[in-house]
Parts: C-alpha cells; structure tokens; sequence
C-alpha cells in the first residue's frame, strides 16, 4: 500500500459498511465512520497488521452550524467528532471523522482502544457538550464546574453568558451576569471614496 488509493481501497474492504465516505485531498485520507461504527471500526484500524494506527494524536470536536449556507450546500448534520491516527509501522497518517446528533450528541468513548483518548474526549465534552459513552471520566476539563453551556459551539454568546469574581463580604466566588458592553463590529473611521489616493 504504497499510495494513497492503495490504502483506501484496502481501507474499503476492512470497514466495510462502517465506512460511510471517503477522500483524498494534498495526499491526506478522510475517512468519514459511521457514529454507530465508530468503535469498532478505531478497533480494526488498530489491530489490522496493514493498517496498525497505534496511536491517537488528536480528537476534536466540530460545530458545522453554519457551514455552507453561502454555497448552498444543502442540509448536513451539525456537530462531528475528527480523530487524526498515526501509523509508525507503516508511517501513515488518516483523518475520521463521523456525524452526530444535534439533540443528542452521544458517541462511543475510543478511551478502551487508545489511552491518549482521555482527555481529548474530557475536552471535546467540555467544550462542545458531546458525551462520550463508555468514558470512566467524563467531567469538564478547562471550565469551572459550575460554567453553564459549551463555549465551542458556534451560537455561544462571544461574551459568556455569567462572570465569576471572589466576593470579600460572602467569603466565597460569585457567578453574576455579564456586565460586559457588547462589541460593535463597525469600523470607528469610514473613509469617503478616493480618500488618501493620487485622485484626492
């Protein structure tokens, strides 16, 4: 499997009705698992001798709210997990990634066939809101543990929606509502036309 196509298609056979889709793009594979797949599918590509991915490097959460609404790609589900795979065997590289619910962004924990998993998924769960069944683990990661909503998605507020400050009379940390002004994303100077050229 010396090329890319040699790979998916031995890919194709291995995952069979797992693998939903596939692509090739500036020599990277995409392989696109379906959710119900998810984990036994990471299984063989772990434990398959022509493909070996022995290692996790990166598991990340996606929040397409918006994707392709200017080039009227049509309806695609909302949120995705991608995993990027290393094999050092063979010294390859693949990219999964598959599709979740948007009401209930559940997916098997990849924490039973890589270790590395554990805190990605902790991360993905923090930021994003998806639940990873399966994880021994799953509580926030970098968020308080009172921090309401998941900070990644696309329609979080940019502002937050609380501010936590330590209260010296209550002795203790307080969450209050934003007391932030909203950011005006209009240029302060609006230069007339042909200001600053050779014409002016």
């Amino acid at each position: 499997m010396s090329t890319p196509e040699a790979f998916l298609d031995y890919a194709q056979k291995t995952l069979g009705q797992g693998l939903v889709s596939t692509t090739i793009e500036r020599n990277e594979t995409t392989l696109v698992v379906a959710r119900d797949r998810w984990q036994d599918s990471c299984f063989l590509l772990r434990d398959n001798p022509q493909l070996c991915f022995e290692q996790l490097i990166d598991l990340c959460g996606v929040d397409y709210l918006t994707y392709g609404e200017r080039v009227h790609e049509g309806p695609r589900p909302r949120f995705a997990v991608v995993v990027h795979l290393l094999s050092l065997k063979h010294n390859r590289r693949v990219r999964l990634r598959t599709f979740l619910d948007e009401e209930q962004p559940t997916l098997a924990s990849l924490t039973p066939v890589w270790n590395s998993a554990d805190w990605y998924e902790r991360e993905a769960f923090d930021l994003f809101g998806f639940v990873f069944e399966g994880h021994k683990d799953l509580r926030r990661l970098l968020t308080d543990y009172g921090f309401i909503g998941h900070p990644f998605r696309k329609d979080f507020p940019i502002s937050g929606r609380v501010e936590v400050r330590y209260d010296p009379d209550k002795k203790r940390v307080v969450y209050e509502p934003v007391s932030i002004e909203p950011r005006v994303l209009v240029p302060r100077v609006i230069r007339e036309e042909g200001y600053g050229g050779r014409d002016s």
